[in-house]
Order: structure tokens, then sequence, then C-alpha cells
């Protein structure tokens, strides 16, 4: 399908005056994955009062929502597959919303828990198929435009969310953090349902049983293109993913600063990962995705170089020179991310889903184990962190270096 027959098809198919606002309901169903993640942060603190539990079981209620969100999300994309993509996000939400009303009421931190486990068991199906949406509907330039465009909007995500959690423990108890999640949900089964067309055609679909979706999934993991571009996109992100799953260690123990001070690490580093967003956006056609991805991987290994440089300084814990490292890693997945995605979404066209779903779950499972058996270990220095981090992103860069030298034609993806 080429892009004017795609553009053609959405018009049809959604009203004319919501056609414009596609790419913005794309983007907030794949924020509500990290949005979720760093929203109850800064009401880490009154959690632990209340509950009576120790540091550690508070950082269960990042691991046990990764961990769901990692185990579901190798279903997502092949049930989008064999059912259509706007089914899987509208049910998914839908659950999503039942999970935050659970956190809500929780009278046990048990209960929080499960609530947690509820809403990362379903967010899946909004982050990863709407990225699928993207490719259904646009190729080339167009489609990397797209895609740069929602990890713009995407990159806010996790900027905004400590912002947003702090700024409502200023009006109620922490309660009141995933009650809004509450609300999100909502306002997004209203927007999926009347701005986005089905971009997956019962023509296309594939059988919903068992066998096809694990022939399916054995079809991806088979590929070794897969596994070299999907492990650097993981591993890529998972070097920025540890200031983020340990940001309430970095920010409160190793900085010494507040609840309302999140934003310090956040604004900074995501923001780095917006511009290069920006970046990948206006660079399509001009710059080759491979080019484009060599040079952010390129500035993402600087980044960790900086940032160990940084933390074995005096220098370590002031501010900005503590969150330069952690910009910097941002910057470079920025500009690298949209066309990894675009580049593993192209290996098996009629697999998409299934495709997106296997990609996603190896970062999550990575991210999960980061956070709980990484993380605590490393980050009881800057310099630790900056390590680890800065390792991390090697390993991201070789995998990539290792696609490149196996597919050496500067169009070949597989």
């Amino acid at each position: 399908m080429d892009d004017m027959t795609a553009v053609q098809r959405v018009k049809e198919e959604s009203p004319p005056r919501f056609v414009a606002l596609i790419p913005l309901v794309l983007a907030m169903l794949s924020m509500i994955g990290p949005f979720s993640i760093d929203t109850p942060f800064p009401a880490f603190p009154d959690i632990r009062d209340e509950f009576d539990v120790s540091t550690g079981e508070l950082q269960l209620i990042v691991t046990a929502y990764m961990l769901a969100f990692a185990a579901m999300s190798i279903f997502h994309g092949p049930l989008s597959d064999s059912l259509g993509r706007r089914p899987v996000m509208l049910w998914s939400v839908a659950v999503f919303v039942a999970g935050s009303a659970m956190c809500t009421v929780a009278p046990s931190f048990e209960l929080l828990l499960l609530g947690r486990v509820v809403q990362g068991l379903s967010a899946g199906g909004a982050t990863i198929v709407s990225r699928t949406v993207i490719r259904d509907m646009f190729d080339g330039e167009q489609a990397q435009r797209l895609m740069s465009r929602v990890a713009l909007i995407f990159g806010v995500a996790p900027a905004v969310a400590p912002v947003v959690g702090g700024g409502l423990l200023q009006i109620g108890p922490w309660q009141l953090v995933f009650a809004f999640q509450v609300l999100l949900g909502l306002v997004l089964i209203a927007a999926t349902a009347v701005v986005l067309p089905e971009t997956h055609p019962v023509s296309a679909r594939v059988p919903l049983r068992v066998s096809e979706v694990v022939r399916g999934l054995v079809e991806v993991a088979r590929l070794s293109a897969f596994h070299r571009l999907a492990w650097a996109g993981a591993l890529g992100f998972g070097a920025q993913f540890l200031y983020i799953g340990g940001a309430a260690i970095f920010v409160v123990d190793l900085l010494g600063l507040g609840e309302l001070d999140f934003w310090k690490l956040f604004v900074p580093m995501i923001g780095s990962m917006m511009i290069g967003s920006l970046v990948s956006g206006r660079t399509a056609g001009l710059v080759t995705q491979r080019r484009l991805v060599s040079l952010g991987y390129t500035i993402t290994v600087l980044g960790g170089v900086i940032g160990v440089a940084i933390s074995a300084s005096p220098l370590a814990t002031d501010l900005p020179w503590a969150i330069v490292g952690p910009s910097l890693l941002g910057l470079g997945n920025g500009m690298a991310y949209p066309s990894i995605q675009l580049m593993t979404l192209d290996l098996v066209p009629t697999r998409r889903g299934a495709v997106m779903s296997c990609a996603s779950f190896l970062a999550l499972a990575f991210n999960a184990v980061a956070a709980v058996a990484l993380t605590p270990i490393v980050a009881t220095s800057m310099l630790g962190l900056a390590a680890a981090a800065l390792v991390v992103a090697g390993l991201g860069s070789l995998c990539w270096a290792r696609h490149c030298a196996a597919t050496p034609s500067e169009h070949a993806q597989a």
C-alpha cells in the first residue's frame, strides 16, 4: 500500500474533522504505559506511611506493573493481528480503567499491588498496538515522520507524570493519583472510539487460534535480524530506563531532593529525547535511517561516558551536571528509536502485531529485571548508576553495529 492510498483510506474511514487528531490520539495511547509507571513516584512516601512498608517494598509498585506489562505484552500484538487494532485497544484501556479504580480504593498494600498488576496486564494493548497502527497507515518517510511525532509526544509522559503526581498530592491524598488515571483511561476510550479507524482489515487478519498465535511468535523469534534490532532498541532505551525506574532513589536518596523535584531529572532527560525525536522526524528523507540510528547510538554511548566522568568528579551531585549524562542518553534514543521500531515492524509485514509484541516483551522484561535486580545494587552511588548505564548503552550499540555488519546494503532491513 502506498502513502496516498493509506492516507485516502484513513480519510474515508474517519470524519474529516478528526483526521488531524489521529497522531495525538496514537501518542496518548502510546504514552499510557510510561505515564502509569512514573505518576505514583511522588506518592511513595505517603503510601509507605499509610501501609507501613519498606523502600524495597515500595519498589514493587513499579516492578509488579512492569512484570505484568511484559508478561501480557507478548499477546496484545497477535490478538490485534486476529481481531483488529481497535477492539484490542478499546478493551485494554477499559481493563486499565478497572485496574486504576482498584488502586484508588485499595485498603491494603497487597490489593494496591494487585491493581497495579491489572494495570500492567492491560496497558500494553494501547501502548503496543498504537505503534502498529502507524505502520499500517503509512510507508517510508511519512511513517518515520509520524512515528517520530508520536515519539515526541510520547516523550512528554515520563517528564510530566511525576509532576502531575506531585501536583495532585498538593490537593488531595495519594489515591487521587490513581483516580486521575481512571479519568485518563476514560478519555482515551472516547478518543479511540471517535477518532481512530480500523487499520487492519478483515482480509488481512490471521485466525484466532492458539496454534496460529504461537506460530506467528515463533516465526518472529526465529529471525536473527529481529533479535539484533529488538535488543539494540531494548538496551539503548534500557540505559535511560535505569534512571527512570530508579528515579525515587536517584532524586531523593542520591541528590537529596524532595517529592516535588522529580522534574529536575525528567524534564531535561525526556526533553532531550523529544528533541531527538524531532530531529528524527525532520530528517526523514534527508538522512538515511541507518545513519540516523548510528548517530543516535554514538550520542547514547557518549552520554554514558560523560555520565561516568561527571559521577566520578566533585560535581557528581550538583545540578545541572548530574543530569548531563542521562540527558544525552535521551537525545540519542530519541534520534534512534523511531527508526529502529519501523525497521523491526518491516521484518514481517503480515505479523506486525506479533513483531511489536515480541520487541516490547524483550524491552519490558529487561527493564523489569533491571528495576528489581540491577537498580537497587548500582544506584547506591552516582558512579555505580552511571557505570551501569554506560555498559547497557554500549551493549545496545554493539547490537546495532552487528546488525549493520550483517546487512551491508543501505536499505536492507533483515
